[in-house]
C-alpha cells in the first residue's frame, strides 16, 4: 500500500468516527432538545451538518475504491453504514485492520 493511500485511508477512517459521532448527536442531544425542550433550532443545525459529514464520506469511500483501493464489497458496506446509527463505527473495524495488516 502506497503512502497516499495509507493516508487516505487514516483520513476516512476519521472521517466515519467522527459522521458516526454527529449521527448520535443528532439522535441523543438535538432531537431531545428538539422535542422535550422545545428547541428546534438544535435539530437545524447538528441536522445540517450532519447531512453535509453523511455526503462527504458516502463520496470518500467512493473515492476510495480507486485511491486505497477498497473492495467493492467494503465501498458498499462504508455507505450502507453511513445510513445505521453506530455503523460508521463498525465499518471503521475493517478500514482499520487493512491499514495494520499492512504496516
Amino acid at each position: 500500500m502506497t503512502i497516499r493511500s495509507r493516508l487516505y485511508l487514516k483520513w476516512l477512517i476519521i472521517a466515519g468516527l467522527i459522521e458516526g459521532t454527529s449521527t448520535l448527536v443528532l439522535f441523543f442531544v438535538a432531537m431531545p432538545l428538539k422535542y422535550v425542550y422545545d428547541m428546534p433550532a438544535a435539530v437545524s443545525v447538528v441536522g445540517m451538518l450532519h447531512g453535509l459529514l453523511f455526503v462527504g464520506l458516502v463520496a470518500m469511500f467512493i473515492a476510495a475504491r480507486s485511491i486505497v483501493p477498497l473492495p467493492r464489497s467494503l465501498v458498499l458496506w462504508g455507505i450502507v453504514g453511513a445510513v445505521l446509527p453506530f455503523g460508521p463505527f463498525i465499518v471503521d473495524v475493517p478500514l482499520l485492520q487493512m491499514l495494520r495488516s499492512d504496516s
